[in-house]
């Protein structure tokens, strides 16, 4: 809820009066940038790796600034627009998503790195995934995999994924399951075949 001049209690500007005010002043949309850079980063280097989230996060503002004019407060919030760009973005990137995942199925051990950002990086991304997870994550369709890592990397409601991919709430609800069932049914069958 916000308060005086759309103003949250947190002190934060509303994602409306944000938006609003870097239509008018285009210099405004670095506070946009500077409050959802790092989940969008997160959630596409989830999706990608790090370096392709490099590229395709910044393509998200650099669409999202182009677009502006488009976002509508009433159609639903700023950071499901935001993310259904950013996925939108990552489906171009589909082939590399679905060579990311084979290849992580195909790892046997994480890398070496001791870096702490990567080690960071490493534990909010894809590629601490076990290789068992990767190939189930590979073997989803690709609007299977947009809802659940939605919710899974980005933390999104039902009804955000559905902005966010413009499909209707029931549609994410559906494919979500699909997709829960389809992993379990993987996982299960590398534990009977491993384990």
């Amino acid at each position: 809820m916000t308060g005086l001049a759309g103003v949250d209690a947190g002190g934060q500007m509303s994602d409306a009066d944000l938006v609003r005010e870097y239509r008018h002043d285009p210099d405004g949309f670095t506070a946009v940038y500077d409050r959802y850079f790092g989940d969008v980063h997160r959630y596409v280097a989830g999706r990608l790796d790090t370096q392709a989230a490099d590229d395709v996060a910044a393509e998200t503002f650099l669409v999202a600034f182009r677009k502006r004019e488009r976002f509508d407060p009433a159609r639903g919030g700023f950071r499901p627009w935001l993310f259904g760009i950013a996925t939108r973005l990552v489906a171009q990137h589909r082939r590399v998503e679905s060579r990311h995942y084979e290849t992580l199925a195909r790892a046997r051990a994480a890398p070496d790195d001791h870096g702490h950002e990567n080690q960071v990086v490493t534990a909010v991304t894809a590629a601490g995934l076990q290789p068992q997870l990767a190939r189930a994550l590979a073997a989803l369709t690709r609007k299977e995999r947009d809802v659940l890592l939605l919710v899974a990397l980005a933390d999104f409601s039902h009804e955000e994924v559905a902005q966010a991919l413009k499909i209707p709430y029931g549609t994410v609800g559906s494919r979500l399951n699909r997709a829960r069932k389809k992993l379990r049914t993987a996982l299960e069958k590398e534990i009977d075949v491993n384990g």
